[in-house]
């Protein structure tokens, strides 16, 4: 779904945001350490190498996922510098968001079994996670949807880039309800 001003789900502007269709863009995301290195690159550019130590992977093996984001339109290189004798290239996102189709039904959501996995990857430490069942009617429900993209618009302004690193993953839909 593309992003309006009446969308209570809206994120980044159209502008920023790559629309993922293919199948080799879908493969691309649908793996948590190509998740995980997308999230780095949030930060800025990076380095295969830097890529790799912040992961805890083989260089070999962040330069494979990198190409594959690479190929997919995802990550492009925004710079490079020769480091003794070689040419270090700088990787970073080619867009602010990205927007996948809705799973078909059956099928995982790659972004909330993202979210689990890095919630399970976790150290132990405080966190906050709750599920909610509720029975509202469609404007309340449009209001918790539009305070709840407020919020995730609030908490992105307080961001600092001097400071730890901090994930919500928010799911507010409308269940199949039970036959």
């Amino acid at each position: 779904m593309a992003p309006s001003d009446d969308d209570p789900f809206a994120g980044p502007s159209e502008d920023e945001v790559v629309h993922l269709s293919t199948d080799e863009q879908l493969r691309a995301i649908n793996n948590v350490v190509r998740h995980r290195i997308l999230g780095i690159l949030r930060d800025g550019p990076a380095t295969i190498t830097q890529l790799a130590q912040k992961l805890d992977l083989a260089k070999g093996s962040s330069s494979y996922h990198v190409r594959l984001l690479e190929r997919a339109g995802l990550v492009e290189v925004v710079s490079t510098r020769k480091v003794r004798g070689v040419n270090e290239r700088y990787y970073a996102r080619t867009s602010r968001g990205i927007s996948l189709p809705d799973p078909a039904p059956g099928e995982p959501d790659i972004v909330m079994r993202h979210a689990v996995a890095d919630l399970e990857a976790a150290p132990p430490g405080p966190r906050l996670v709750r599920l909610q069942h509720v029975r509202i009617g469609e404007s309340a429900y449009e209001e918790f949807a539009r305070r709840l993209v407020a919020l995730t618009e609030e908490l992105r302004a307080a961001a600092d880039p001097d400071e730890p690193t901090a994930n919500l993953a928010i799911a507010f839909y409308r269940p199949q309800e039970p036959k």
